[in-house]
C-alpha cells in the first residue's frame, strides 16, 4: 500500500497537455451569457447580483486548467469558501457553477500525482466543513461526492488510455528504428562492400590500365555518396524523432541492380520469375534487403566464388527466394555465431511470418533460402 501511495504521489504530468485552443474560449463564451440569464431567470437565487459576479468573475479560470489545474482549482475553492462572510452566511448557489467539475476533471486528467492528492484532499475536506457550517444539507453530501469521484473516474480513465497510446506509439517508434537499423547496416554493408571491391581491382589495374583504375575511383565515390545520403536519411530519423522520406521502397525489380560482373570477386546473376505483380510493399523490400544481404556476405566471405546465383520465384501463396555461390563451403562463416546480417535476413522473414534459413550449400559453397507469403499477412 505504501508503495502504491508513493508511485501515485510521484506520479508526473501528462506529457504536451494541449494549450488553450478555441474550444476553450467558447466555452468561457457560453458559460458567461448562461449565467447571466440564470441570474436574470431565476426567482429563488439569494444574493443575485453577487452570485452572477462571483460565478462569471471565476469562469476564466477554465483557460488554465491544463497547465495549473490545481492552482485554479484552489482559487475557485477559496474564493467560493470565503464568498458567504460577504454574503451573509449564504454560499453561492448559481446552477451554473457546475463547471468547476470541468476543473476537477481536468487536475486529474492533466495534474501531477501531488496535485491530485492535494486537490482531492481540499475537496474531501471541503464539503465536510461545508456540513458543519450549516452552509450544505448532509443528504446532499451523497450527491457531491458521488459526482467528484465519478469524475475523477472519468479522468483517470482517459488519462490511462492517453497513456497506454503513447506507450503504444513508442513501441511502434521503437520497432521501427531496429528495422531502420537493420537497413543501415544492410545498405551501408552493401555499398562499402561494392567499393572494396572496386578499390581492390583499381589496385591490381592502375599499373597496366590506368583508366580502369580511374573507372573504380568513379564507382567508389558514387558507391559513397549514396551510402552517405541513406546514413544521413536513417540517422535523422533514429536522431531526430522525424519521420521517414515517403519515397518508394525496394522492390523485387530492383534485384537487377546486384546482377553483374565486377573486375574482381564473383559474378551475380538474378532470374525472377512467377507473378510478382500485386505483391505487399513490405514483402518486396524484405525480398530485396535479404538478397542484398546474402550477395554482400557472399561478396565479402565466400573463398574462391566465381558465381552468385539469385533466384526469386512466386506461386499464388507465396514468394521463394534463394541465393547461393559456388565458394568453398561457407567457410568463415560459422552457423552456430551469425552476424547481425543473418540475424537481419532471419528478423525480416519471421515479421513476416515466413521463414529463412542459411548455410552450406547441398554441393559447394553457400546457400540462402527464404520463403514469405505474398501478402505478408504476419506484418
Amino acid at each position: 500500500m505504501h508503495r502504491f501511495l508513493r508511485s501515485v504521489w510521484n506520479e508526473p504530468r501528462p506529457p504536451h497537455p494541449p494549450a488553450r485552443v478555441w474550444r476553450d474560449w467558447a466555452l468561457v463564451g457560453v458559460i458567461v451569457p448562461v449565467a447571466v440569464l440564470e441570474g436574470v431567470l431565476r426567482p429563488d437565487l439569494p444574493w443575485r447580483i453577487p452570485s452572477v459576479v462571483l460565478t462569471v468573475a471565476l469562469v476564466p479560470t477554465l483557460l488554465w486548467r491544463r497547465t495549473r489545474p490545481l492552482a485554479m482549482l484552489v482559487v475557485v475553492f477559496a474564493v467560493t469558501s470565503l464568498a458567504p462572510l460577504l454574503m451573509g452566511g449564504d454560499a453561492v448557489e448559481t446552477y451554473t457553477m457546475a463547471y468547476i467539475l470541468v476543473l476537477v476533471y481536468a487536475l486529474f486528467r492533466w495534474g501531477s500525482g501531488r496535485e491530485a492528492v492535494i486537490g482531492l484532499t481540499i475537496m474531501l475536506v471541503s464539503v465536510p466543513v461545508s456540513i458543519l457550517l450549516g452552509r450544505t444539507a448532509p443528504a446532499d453530501m451523497i450527491g457531491a461526492f458521488t459526482f467528484i469521484f465519478a469524475v475523477v473516474a472519468a479522468a483517470g480513465t482517459f488519462r490511462y488510455r492517453a497513456g497506454a497510446r503513447m506507450r503504444e506509439l513508442d513501441q511502434v517508434k521503437l520497432l521501427e528504428r531496429e528495422q531502420l537499423a537493420r537497413d543501415l547496416h544492410d545498405t551501408v554493408a552493401h555499398h562499402v562492400s561494392a567499393m572494396a571491391i572496386r578499390a581492390q581491382a583499381g589496385l591490381a589495374t592502375a599499373a597496366s590500365q590506368p583508366d580502369a583504375a580511374a573507372d573504380a575511383l568513379r564507382v567508389i565515390e558514387a558507391e559513397a555518396s549514396r551510402a552517405l545520403a541513406e546514413m544521413r536519411a536513417m540517422v535523422r530519423v533514429l536522431r531526430l524523432n522525424e519521420p521517414a522520406e515517403r519515397a518508394p521502397g525496394r522492390t523485387v525489380t530492383d534485384l537487377r541492380q546486384l546482377a553483374g560482373r565486377p573486375l574482381t570477386g564473383p559474378s551475380v546473376d538474378v532470374e525472377i520469375a512467377g507473378d510478382l505483380g500485386d505483391l505487399s510493399p513490405s514483402v518486396e523490400a524484405a525480398v530485396y534487403r535479404i538478397a542484398q544481404e546474402a550477395v554482400t556476405n557472399a561478396r565479402r566471405h565466400a573463398r574462391h566464388a566465381t558465381r552468385v546465383e539469385v533466384r526469386v520465384d512466386a506461386d499464388d501463396t507465396s514468394v521463394r527466394l534463394r541465393v547461393s555461390d559456388d565458394g568453398d563451403g561457407g567457410s568463415g562463416r560459422p552457423a552456430a555465431s551469425p552476424g547481425y546480417g543473418l540475424i537481419g535476413m532471419a528478423e525480416r522473414a519471421d515479421l513476416l511470418g515466413g521463414t529463412c534459413h542459411a548455410g552450406p550449400g547441398p554441393g559447394r559453397g553457400w546457400t540462402v533460402t527464404a520463403v514469405l507469403p505474398r501478402a505478408g499477412a504476419a506484418a
